[in-house]
Formats: structure tokens, C-alpha cells, sequence
């Protein structure tokens, strides 16, 4: 992000932490608010200068920790995921990865994906649509309730092909 976010925002990271410097915002809600209502900054570009300012992007080291904890034993799966994460960070430059203790979800405005290893052969992806039919690879929701409308499962890479690529990107658009 940091790499187009003079092109995407006007600004580098050093000229965004001399326009923040001054504010005394203590809250990380407040550096998002300000830099998303005030500066016009997009919510995944808002959040990416909110923790660089406060030093808070350890979040990013703890987040490749939360990755490596959940394909621990499970490492087969991992080149699906960077293929998955990859094509999610394609869609949109605002896509926010937010890794957690379970799974890995992807957002713009809202939430729009989730990947999940859900055993140790096995990806499931979580899809949020406003309105998509369950048909063929493209289930219901499954263990992901309400959080997202589909899912599909992974056990290879070769089933991330253009079919689902383009799942993705839908629901991408719909979340932005």
C-alpha cells in the first residue's frame, strides 16, 4: 500500500504523519474519521496511515503471526492462500486483509470475503453477495453462517481459475 499511496492519496506517508502530527488524536477511530471525512482517503489507505502513524502496525507483525498459526500444520494450503490474497488485493487497491486467530478476512466498506483452513486438505472461502444464487461449487454458506452468503471449498490452487476469480471481484464491487 505504502507504495501507491502518494498516487492513490496525494500524499506519502511522511507528509500524511505532518498533517496528523498536530491533531493530538489519541483514538485510532479518530485518525479514520478524520482522514476519511476530512481528507477524502479511502478506508483501506485511512486505516494504513492510522497504524503507521501510531506505530501500531506491529498489528502487521502480528498478523503474519496469526497466518502462520493457522496453516501450522496445515502448510500444503498456504500457496492457496497467497494465490486467494493476491487475487482479493487485485480487485481493488482499498482491499483490506484483517487476519485473525481462524481465518483471514477481506474488506472494503464491508466485509466481502473470508478464507478459512478449515481442515488440513481444505480452504473454505466465505463470499458475501446482496443477491446471488447457491449453485454448483458456489454453496451455501455453510460454517460461516451469517457472516458471508456462499461458499466454495479449496483443496487445489488450480481451482482458484477464472470462474472464481471472477466471484471475487463481484463480490468485491458489492462490498465497495
Amino acid at each position: 500500500m505504502e507504495q501507491n499511496l502518494k498516487e492513490k492519496t496525494g500524499k506519502n506517508l511522511a507528509e500524511w504523519k505532518s498533517v496528523l502530527a498536530p491533531k493530538g488524536f489519541e483514538k485510532h477511530g479518530e485518525f479514520m474519521g478524520f482522514l476519511k471525512n476530512e481528507c477524502g482517503v479511502s478506508h483501506g489507505y485511512a486505516n494504513f496511515i492510522a497504524h503507521k502513524f501510531r506505530e501500531s502496525d506491529a498489528a502487521s507483525h502480528d498478523a503474519t503471526a496469526l497466518i502462520e498459526a493457522q496453516y501450522q500444520g496445515k502448510e500444503s494450503l498456504r500457496p492457496i492462500f497467497e494465490k486467494l490474497k493476491s487475487a482479493m488485493l487485485e480487485r481493488a487497491p482499498d482491499v483490506e486483509v484483517v487476519p485473525k486467530k481462524t481465518a483471514v478476512s477481506f474488506r472494503r466498506k464491508r466485509q466481502f470475503a473470508l478464507a478459512k483452513p478449515a481442515t488440513k486438505s481444505r480452504i473454505d472461502l466465505g463470499l458475501k453477495f446482496n443477491d446471488r444464487p447457491v449453485a454448483g461449487r458456489l454453496e451455501a454458506s455453510g460454517p460461516f453462517g451469517t457472516m458471508c452468503t456462499h461458499r466454495v471449498q479449496l483443496t487445489a490452487i488450480e481451482q482458484i481459475d477464472d470462474e472464481l476469480i471472477s466471484w471475487i471481484g463481484d463480490a468485491c464491487r458489492e462490498a465497495g
